[in-house]
């Protein structure tokens, strides 16, 4: 089973229409969803790689990964500081994306409540 998460309802009702039947779209934001619920968590385009990290990682349970999409002026050095503060290892860099391992559970206090990711980057 797949889940896909988006925040905005229009793109929802789109999914849901186009999405295979192995896959169940759901409406919310990365902050409201269970933590450590699931074993790989995906983004495209969603936010720079620091940020992205803090709303993916904590949704990916231990032994698991989040897969990120970057650019080719992505900051790995940031990365590897924000995951660090996450439970994740190291980012591992792969043609345009990066596996980001999760080694440990997440702390307390993550993911911090909406718009704190972006406003205030963890590195």
């Amino acid at each position: 089973m797949v889940t896909l998460l988006e925040a905005e309802r229009r793109k929802c009702d789109f999914l849901e229409r186009v999405a295979p039947p192995n896959a169940r779209v759901v409406w919310g934001r990365a902050e409201e969803q269970p933590l450590e619920a699931w074993g790989v968590a995906l983004a495209k385009a969603l936010a720079p790689p620091p940020v992205a990290a803090e709303w993916c990682l904590p949704l990916v349970r231990t032994g698991g990964a989040a897969i990120l999409w970057v650019g080719p002026s992505a900051n790995l050095g940031a990365l590897a500081r924000a995951a660090a503060l996450l439970g994740g290892g190291p980012p591992e860099e792969h043609d345009g994306l990066v596996l980001v391992p999760k080694v440990a559970p997440t702390p307390a206090g993550f993911p911090r409540r909406v718009g704190v990711a972006r406003k205030r980057p963890l590195a």
